[in-house]
């Protein structure tokens, strides 16, 4: 069925999913402004032209990635499984402990106690942008090669699905959390910009507060999604065959979010290693799944309405 086209059938078929993500969110609760405007935003797009109508169609890919995230409120994943809160701590202290006047420190815990604001503002520079950059490097794409767009988008879903699977079957919590509450579990609690702090407080306004408050699971922490998304972004620069300077950049911005995770408190080291493995084995899962013929044959009619 062609999506792009305004039929009668796809006018309804677009109201359903519409009022149904409505009802899906008054189930879930605790409704904010944002599950509001990605209807409102869905609704002006899909109707105002078919340039637009094509834009949205291609980001679908982005905005279910966005609704299943943000559907892991309604079953927290530590009432699935035992949450993980002294195990990673004493394991990053045993592989990359510091010594500290006969003290050992994860690297967390030095940085908590040796920072600077050069080092505050280019953490919080780099992790403000752990979503921006792969939506960017996602309209480049939809404006340059509509079939890698898609392929790029397919994958970048597959990777958070495994990684939230993965947080269901191994909840872990951030250094922040160690540091604020220790190693009990604490119902309820709240995602915190840890180390982020520092960067609101230099540039006056609170940006990462706000992001942070909106966190829907607090405790996944292991893999970090956030180091393996300048993975995936990097993969695909060079399989698009971008220029020497584009590729550079990327691999700053890989290796700037994955020092900024470690320096911020968000991080161990050890939930950079796993979410970047996360990466890998999902690139590696996905460039097979790609080569299949009714996959192919998918993503070239889906290629197809958008162009």
């Amino acid at each position: 069925m062609n999506f792009n086209r305004l039929t009668k059938k796809n006018i309804i078929i677009n109201s359903l999913l519409i009022i149904s993500y409505l009802i899906w969110n008054n189930i879930i609760g605790d409704l904010k402004s944002e599950h509001y405007y990605l209807p409102l935003i869905w609704l002006i797009a899909f109707y105002s032209s078919a340039s637009s109508r094509k834009v949205i169609l291609g980001f679908s890919i982005f905005i279910l990635f966005w609704i299943i995230y943000d559907s892991m409120r309604i079953i927290p994943n530590y009432e699935v499984s035992t949450v993980h809160i002294r195990k990673p701590y004493e394991i990053e202290k045993w592989l990359f402990g510091i010594q500290i006047n006969q003290l050992l420190l994860t690297p967390n815990e030095y940085f908590a106690i040796y920072n600077n604001k050069f080092l505050d503002f280019l953490s919080g520079f780099f992790y403000i942008n752990w979503m921006p950059i792969p939506i960017g490097f996602g309209i480049y794409l939809f404006i340059k090669d509509k079939y890698l767009f898609l392929t790029y988008s397919m994958a970048f879903l597959f990777v958070n699905i495994l990684g939230f699977i993965i947080y269901y079957i191994y909840p872990a919590a951030p250094p922040w959390y160690v540091e604020l509450y220790g190693f009990d579990l604490k119902i309820g609690v709240q995602g915190n910009r840890a180390g982020l702090v520092r960067f609101d407080n230099l540039i006056g306004f609170p940006i990462f507060e706000g992001i942070y408050n909106k966190n829907a699971n607090v405790l996944a922490a292991m893999p970090s999604l956030h180091s393996a998304y300048p993975v995936i972004v990097l993969y695909f620069a060079f399989k698009k065959g971008m220029k020497l300077l584009a590729k550079v950049l990327f691999t700053i911005f890989l290796f700037g979010i994955w020092f900024s995770a470690v320096y911020s408190s968000h991080h161990y080291i050890i939930d950079i290693i796993a979410g970047v493995g996360l990466a890998i084995l999902s690139l590696f899962i996905f460039d097979k799944v790609s080569k299949l013929e009714w996959f192919l044959k998918k993503i070239r009619k889906f290629s197809a309405q958008i162009s």
